[in-house]
C-alpha cells in the first residue's frame, strides 16, 4: 500500500469520526460535508487501489509473457543443441564404422601383403633351385654311352687322374698316392666324368696346399657303395667356410686364381649318380672331402 493511500484512508476515517460527532453536537451542514468528505477519500482510495491492482495485474501478465518468451526460447535452445548433440553422435558411429572399416581392410592388406611376400619367396626360392639346377646341369660333362653309364674300374681312374696331373702336384710339392685294399672296384658310371671328379679334387689341392705335403685318396666300399675319401695336409679352411666349398663359384679366404667351379662341379657329378659329397676341415690341418657313389 502506497503513502497515498494510507492518507486517504487516515482520513476517510477522520472524516467518518466527525461526521458522527456532528450529528449529536454540530449543525446539519456540518454532517454533509463532513460525510462528502469521508466519501471522497474512500472513493479516491477505492481508484488509486483499483489502478495499483490494475498495474499489478498488467506487470503479472507482462511477467508471464516475459517467462513464456523465455521458455520458449530455452526450449528452442534446447530442441537445436539436441539436434546438434543428435548429429554428433551419429557422426561418432559412422566414423566408428568407418574406424572399423578401416581396421578390417587394413588387417586384409596385411594379410594379403605376407601372402603375396610368402608367394614372392616361394617365387625365388624355386627360381634360385632352377637357376642353381640348371647351372648344376651345365657343369656336368658330356657322356660317352648313350645312358651315361658304362662300367669301370674307380681305382684306375683315379690312379689315371694322378698320373696327369703328377708335373703340377710336384712343382707344389704334393705327393699325391692312391690307396685301396684291392686293384679293381667296378662301378657303373661315365668315364669322362669321373675322371673329371677326380681331376678336379686333386687340382684343387695342388692350389691351395701352399706348403709341401701329401693328398692320400682313399677307395674302398661300404656295403653296396664306394666310398672315397681324399684327404691333404694342406692349411685347410674354418668350418664357416668348409660348408660353402662346394657352392658354384665360391670362394674361401685362401682364394688364388681360378673360377671356383671346380668343387662344384665336382658335386655335380656325384649328384648325378645318387651320391653324395661333403667336406671336413680344420685350418691348418687339411682338409677331407668324402664321397658316398652307389655301385
Amino acid at each position: 500500500m502506497s503513502n497515498f493511500q494510507k492518507i486517504l484512508l487516515a482520513g476517510s476515517c477522520i472524516f467518518f469520526v466527525a461526521t458522527i460527532y456532528s450529528f449529536f453536537y454540530l449543525e446539519i451542514y456540518l454532517i454533509i460535508i463532513f460525510l462528502l468528505l469521508h466519501s471522497l477519500c474512500l472513493l479516491f482510495f477505492s481508484l488509486k487501489t483499483f489502478s495499483e491492482a490494475s498495474r499489478s495485474e498488467m506487470s503479472i501478465e507482462t511477467y508471464h509473457q516475459d517467462i513464456g518468451m523465455e521458455l520458449a526460447q530455452k526450449d528452442n535452445q534446447i530442441n537445436d543443441l539436441t539436434d546438434r548433440l543428435t548429429e554428433k553422435e551419429n557422426r561418432i558411429i559412422r566414423v566408428e564404422r568407418d574406424n572399423q572399416n578401416l581396421k578390417t581392410d587394413f588387417k586384409k592388406l596385411q594379410d594379403d601383403l605376407r601372402t603375396l611376400e610368402s608367394e614372392k619367396k616361394n617365387l625365388q626360392e624355386n627360381a634360385s633351385k632352377e637357376s642353381e639346377k640348371g647351372s648344376i646341369t651345365g657343369l656336368l660333362p658330356p657322356i660317352d654311352e648313350e645312358d651315361g653309364r658304362e662300367t669301370i674300374n674307380i681305382i684306375a681312374v683315379a690312379k689315371e687322374a694322378s698320373e696327369e696331373l703328377y708335373e703340377d702336384a710336384k712343382k707344389a710339392n704334393l705327393h699325391v698316392n692312391v690307396s685301396s685294399p684291392t686293384d679293381t672296384l667296378l662301378v657303373r658310371a661315365d668315364y669322362n666324368r669321373i675322371i673329371t671328379l677326380f681331376r678336379n679334387i686333386i687340382d684343387n689341392s695342388i692350389k691351395y696346399m701352399n706348403k709341401a705335403g701329401s693328398l692320400v685318396i682313399t677307395i674302398s666300399t661300404i656295403g653296396d657303395d664306394i666310398f672315397i675319401v681324399l684327404k691333404d695336409t694342406g692349411e685347410g679352411l674354418p668350418e664357416d667356410e668348409t660348408k660353402h666349398i662346394f657352392e658354384l663359384n665360391y670362394q674361401g679366404s685362401n682364394r688364388i686364381s681360378g673360377n671356383g667351379l671346380g668343387l662344384a662341379q665336382a658335386k655335380a657329378i656325384v649328384e648325378s649318380y645318387g651320391g653324395t659329397i661333403y667336406a671336413k676341415s680344420t685350418e691348418g690341418k687339411g682338409m677331407g672331402i668324402y664321397i658316398q657313389i652307389p655301385t
